[in-house]
């Protein structure tokens, strides 16, 4: 039996499917990822750029808003591998999307808010560190192209962070209870485009697993949890997540 084969037959009886992604879920949408030899760690190392130094060095700030002007002007579109998830909703199989990407990609795709949980936050927003104001992010790149290099927050001058989590800072806890709850609830679990080394984000396919869940992995590259899974897909996810869904059409 083929892998993906043997991935829809451990998901044929699932109703309550969870699925998480990784960045590998969107480099087809022409977002670099993370970890690979040509990944944006290479330029922009995240140990340079973790919270307590984001908080206390003007140069680390200034970096990090590079990086969030670079992934701006992608001007990414959903792919196919977004498309998948909005059909595994549609076929009323999916029981929600846990993510781990930042980029907003799963709900431009048309998936219900409600079924995405961004447990690392999204990039579309930031927020002030001192008093919580919330702006979009277009507005501050807008303000990076007026010659800002650090802008501050307007209300009350405090330091603007991308809404997302960085290297230093904890999970929130309501989004993290509610990632558990998905995976405690599920009964299939698709682990795709993702490393499956970020914790605690890697524990969910184990979480589910242990509630009984079959648990699928798609992903380029080995993970750590494959020995772990009941299908393991090594391959480009644009291609398997979709050819998987579509073997879930009954």
């Amino acid at each position: 039996m083929e892998p993906i084969e043997r991935a829809a037959a451990a998901l044929a009886e699932a109703r309550r499917i969870v699925v998480l992604t990784g960045a590998g879920v969107s480099t087809d949408s022409g977002i670099p990822d993370f970890r690979s030899p040509t990944g944006l760690w290479t330029r922009y190392d995240p140990r340079k750029l973790a919270y307590p130094r984001y908080v206390r060095d003007p140069a680390v700030r200034r970096l990090a808003w590079q990086l969030r002007r670079e992934l701006h002007l992608l001007d990414a579109r959903p792919n196919e591998a977004h498309a998948a998830c909005v059909r595994l909703a549609e076929r009323g199989r999916l029981a929600g999307v846990v993510t781990q990407n930042i980029d907003g990609l799963h709900t431009d795709a048309g998936l219900d808010p409600a079924l995405v949980c961004e447990v690392h936050g999204t990039a579309r927003y930031v927020v002030c560190l001192a008093c919580g104001d919330r702006t979009t992010m277009a507005s501050a790149i807008a303000r990076l192209d007026g010659g800002e290099e650090d802008p501050a927050c307007r209300r009350c001058g405090g330091i603007l962070k991308a809404d997302t989590v960085s290297f230093g800072q904890n999970l929130p806890p309501a989004v993290w209870a509610r990632a558990v709850a998905l995976a405690e609830g599920c009964d299939g679990f698709v682990a795709a485009g993702s490393s499956l080394v970020v914790y605690p984000v890697a524990e969910l396919p184990l979480v589910a697993r242990e509630r009984g869940a079959p648990v699928v992995i798609i992903n380029r590259e080995p993970t750590p949890l494959d020995t772990a899974a009941d299908a393991v897909c090594h391959g480009e996810v644009g291609t398997l997540l979709p050819t998987l869904v579509d073997a879930l059409r009954a």
